[in-house]
């Protein structure tokens, strides 16, 4: 198991940019794929970024591809999301997970068993 808190949400306006930050506690995670994932009011969870367990591949939702990056430090047990760019519809709880990624396309959330408690992102108009 692995334990997961994430941090950097905030209040900002369109055009702007928020890097979110995710903790993680175990010696397991540098094994794990990790990914983000948010949820607006009344909205289903929805995919956001990846990135596999060694950094060396990436998946962005088309919404996000060029605005947001991921990356990962394993030595450091944390995952980060540049967001850049930020849109009034980039609202939501944005969740930080880490899974196998065992037979399960990486955009679902049952590819993970691992999730923080979220942090909020608002961008205003």
């Amino acid at each position: 198991q692995v334990q997961l808190v994430e941090s950097g949400g905030g209040l900002v306006q369109a055009g702007g940019s928020l890097r979110l930050s995710c903790a993680a506690s175990g010696r397991t995670f540098s094994s794990y794929g990790t990914g983000w994932f948010r949820q607006a009011p009344g909205k289903e969870r929805e995919f956001v970024a990846a990135i596999s367990w060694s950094g060396g591949s990436t998946y962005y939702a088309d919404s996000v591809k060029g605005r947001f990056t991921i990356s990962r430090d394993n030595a450091k047990n944390t995952a980060s999301l540049q967001m850049n760019n930020l849109k009034p519809e980039d609202t939501a709880v944005y969740f930080c997970a880490a899974g196998s990624w065992t037979g399960v396309p990486v955009t679902r959330p049952r590819s993970y068993d691992n999730w923080g408690q979220g942090t909020q992102v608002t961008v205003s108009s």
